[in-house]
């Protein structure tokens, strides 16, 4: 009578949160990709699509092996990607600086959010004849404006996250008799590196679309000039293929940003 009442065999029981714990699935997004250009090649060759509507991907294709051929694809390439470096170095780091100030002292809270409120919203691809005015139309006018581009929103992310550490560890570290600086170091900036870095790709995303808007005024190499010579000779090999370029270029830094999160954030469960 005992061995009958004896304890049912325990389960596990599985785990169910996977939606917090997203896993890595290589190579699926290649295939989505590949599989939407082949649909398009397709539908241009069965004449679906007009190819005035969208070139068929194998031209692009043999668009960039003239470009690698001819040179012209580095001519364009390296300016930008100096451009982009140089204007998102400048907006990125004041924007991190400016965001713990903020964070972090009362009086740059009260002084300083009102400001980049009221700068944040103002569309700043307007702003580019106003600093071909003050900056000349050569490199430096591109330069602030990316800057100036990337600043805002990695002022608001920053402060944001900073915003956003737990609080109770931050009393924590104060009744252990950590110093203010200490605190700083070891908990508010390890706790606001996931919102900074989640801030940073939107910067840089920013960041190229600015480099494409100065590059179209009064730029005779770079990536943003020579689509804009493309569009106005209609021409939709090279079009889509400058806007390809735009694409990769994305993709590298957001690949980037994630390899620099699994370095710095490896930390977290």
């Amino acid at each position: 009578m005992t061995e009958a009442r004896a304890e049912p065999r325990k389960r596990p029981v599985p785990f169910r949160g996977g939606g917090f714990r997203p896993e890595t699935r290589r190579g699926l997004g290649a295939v989505v990709l590949i599989g939407l250009l082949l649909v398009i090649e397709w539908g241009v060759a069965a004449g679906w699509i007009s190819p005035l509507t969208l070139p068929r991907p194998s031209d692009v294709i043999a668009t960039f092996g003239a470009l690698h051929e001819t040179g012209m694809l580095y001519a364009h390439l390296f300016p930008s990607l100096s451009r982009l470096f140089m204007g998102a170095l400048i907006g990125v780091s004041a924007g991190i600086a400016v965001g713990f100030m903020i964070g972090l002292f009362t009086y740059a809270r009260a002084g300083l959010v009102p400001l980049v409120a009221a700068l944040f919203p103002v569309p700043k691809i307007a702003l580019l004849p106003l600093f071909v005015i003050w900056f000349g139309i050569d490199e430096a006018s591109k330069y602030a404006l990316i800057a100036f581009g990337t600043f805002t929103p990695t002022v608001v992310a920053t402060y944001g996250a900073v915003d956003n550490v737990d609080r109770t560890l931050i009393r924590m570290g104060q009744s252990f008799g950590l110093s203010w600086w200490s605190i700083t170091r070891k908990i508010v900036l390890p706790g606001a590196m996931p919102g900074i870095l989640s801030g940073l790709r939107i910067s840089l995303a920013i960041g190229i679309i600015l480099l494409v808007a100065a590059e179209m005024l009064g730029a005779t190499h770079g990536v943003g000039a020579y689509i804009l010579e493309a569009g106005s000779l209609y021409d939709l090999e090279r079009l889509f293929a400058g806007v390809t370029i735009l694409s990769v270029l994305g993709i590298i830094v957001s690949a980037g940003i994630g390899r620099i999160e699994r370095r710095l954030l490896r930390w977290r469960v």
